[in-house]
């Protein structure tokens, strides 16, 4: 597993680096600036005849490519990717197929190039938790690490991207594997740590948002970072509302092939860039201006709500993209309006509208996800202020609590739950029944035991006419002597001193099941062993009363779900 964690944590920050050398790219050539979004009204220097009207085509023309290329080849790679990697955990044993990789960075790059106002954070997640499955499949590995390797990509993704190698482990516990254990913490790790070290070599040590530095003016303040919180986290529910009442408008509105849709879509959003040049693409940028205190707070207002819009349109048209930096940047221009405001009734005893601005950040993430650790950590490590960590917190707590009041999903799992997917239903249901079944409720009748001074020539022989690769021994009085493996039958074969020998001389004892153990207890035993099926004993552990296979305990499984 470490090792397996060191090569997915280096394919997942070469992964983003090749992801984001493609969107500089496509960006480059659809609009002919790094990154449009601060570039204003102007023309684009390939096309300067038609001038800014060039954001018409741009979304059009990207469409044109990524969306047959998702229809055909990947349709999970539309969207914003981070709930199909939670699905993919908790209900398909992290099994992702592996054109995802290629699809989805291709597909995002392309979006997010031609103008797609959505972020490259949940599509890298996607991309190095499908490296993550793929090579865990290559690998064979069992189901539970699989999880953990596809976790390991995605905090890998976030590690690289964001030159946060705190919080790419946090975001993998939090939200794709929603367990903390010491091996997955240890796996995700490893991997964070390898992907930030890649990243780092080439994108460079510093944080990922250069700020001016801020400090609180008096311990005053806190109240004010408290109804921070509680503004912005609705913000950030308000945004998720937002997100898939256009989907559904757009679902509503589209009669065509899909293919074809983020083309005909781009039109509006073509429109919308038009309008607000400062929509194109992630938009980082703008962000950093807005906290610095280049904006007046109307267009603060104007681009907190233009962005919740523009983010919507490009996910509802079919296009791929994440939600996580637009909800730092609805954040950022929320949280600096509110300190415009503050700032102006209590200009002496309050900090630069900014501070609120980069606390905005992760209330909105906190609100819009519930992710609360990750919130926190992701914006320390993204500006280095240390000074921001304790008001960061109050608002964060305050924003995850007025989620949870005014909605039953995030902006995540709802996603899953309008297709009929409860992610809590799946990991706790299944998890519940296998605490209230026990053993002998589900338990197969006993294969023909052997006894204990059967000769090994004719063990084979049961064993070659069993269905199982294993037998249980018994003696003359019915008491359990251990089993016999067709592994151990052959080895003893190809000794010639044992042509007299006896089951009893080759038995092995596999851990034991009774007939009172839940099968949550039983499924542990099953995942140590080789076997297909184990014994069942009575009470007392010294008679076979029954047979446990891996099949029964599924079956038990799929009946919950």
């Amino acid at each position: 597993m470490a090792l397996l964690a060191l090569i997915i944590g280096a394919g997942a920050g070469g992964g983003a680096i090749v992801f984001r050398w493609l969107i500089v790219t496509f960006t480059r050539l659809f609009s002919g600036h790094d990154d449009y979004s601060g570039a204003g009204h102007v023309a684009n220097p390939h096309l300067p005849w038609l001038g800014p009207w060039f954001v018409l085509a741009a979304p059009v023309v990207a469409g044109l490519i990524y969306g047959p290329l998702v229809t055909k080849f990947a349709p999970e790679a539309r969207g914003h990717g981070v709930p199909e990697v939670m699905y993919a955990v908790a209900a398909r044993g992290g099994r992702i197929p592996p054109q995802v990789t290629v699809v989805k960075a291709l597909a995002s790059a392309l979006c997010i190039g031609g103008g797609g106002s959505v972020g490259r954070e949940g599509p890298i997640v996607q991309i190095g938790s499908a490296w993550g499955s793929s090579l865990g499949r290559l690998t064979r590995v069992r189901e539970n690490r699989l999880r953990v390797l596809v976790a390991c990509g995605a905090a890998g993704g976030i590690a690289a991207t964001f030159n946060a190698p705190i919080a790419g482990p946090f975001f993998a516990m939090e939200l794709i594997l929603r367990d903390f254990t010491a091996e997955s913490f240890g796996a995700v790790v490893l991997s964070s740590v390898t992907a930030s070290v890649i990243g780092r070599a080439a994108f460079g040590n510093s944080p990922f948002l250069d700020l001016p530095a801020f400090t609180l003016r008096s311990g005053w303040e806190y109240p004010i970072f408290l109804a921070l919180g509680i503004v912005i986290g609705a913000v950030g529910v308000g945004f998720g509302r937002v997100l898939y009442w256009i989907e559904d408008v757009c679902d509503w509105a589209w009669r065509g092939p899909e293919w074809l849709r983020p083309a005909v879509g781009g039109v509006v959003l073509g429109g919308l860039l038009l309008v607000l040049p400062q929509m194109y693409g992630v938009g980082y940028p703008v962000l950093a201006r807005a906290v610095d205190g280049r904006y007046a707070l109307w267009l603060l207002v104007v681009l907190m709500l233009g962005k919740m819009i523009a983010t919507s349109l490009t996910i509802g048209i079919g296009g791929s993209g994440g939600v996580f930096a637009p909800s730092l940047f609805i954040g950022a221009m929320g949280g600096t309006a509110f300190g415009v405001v503050v700032h102006h009734l209590f200009p002496a005893a309050t900090a630069a509208p900014g501070l609120y601005g980069l606390i905005g950040m992760g209330a909105a993430f906190a609100g819009a996800t519930r992710a609360a650790i990750t919130a926190v950590i992701i914006l320390f490590e993204l500006t280095g202020e240390y000074t921001i960590i304790l008001p960061l917190m109050l608002a964060v707590v305050a924003a995850t609590g007025v989620s949870r009041l005014l909605s039953d999903d995030t902006i995540y799992t709802r996603k899953l739950t309008r297709r009929g997917v409860n992610l809590d239903a799946v990991h706790h249901g299944s998890t519940a029944r296998l605490e209230r079944s026990t053993v002998a409720s589900v338990m197969e009748p006993i294969p023909n035991p052997i006894t204990v001074d059967t000769p090994i020539e004719q063990a084979s022989r049961a064993l070659w006419l069993s269905a199982n690769g294993i037998l249980p021994i018994v003696g003359s009085d019915d008491r359990y002597h251990g089993c016999v493996t067709a592994r151990a039958i052959a080895e003893a074969l190809s000794d010639s001193e044992s042509d007299h020998a006896t089951v009893g001389e080759i038995a092995v004892m596999p851990p034991r099941i009774t007939e009172t153990a839940t099968l949550a207890e039983a499924l542990d035993v099953l995942a140590r062993s080789d076997s297909t099926g184990l014994p069942v004993l009575d009470r007392g552990g010294h008679i076979v009363v029954g047979w446990l296979t891996h099949r029964a305990v599924l079956t038990t499984v799929q009946g919950t779900r």
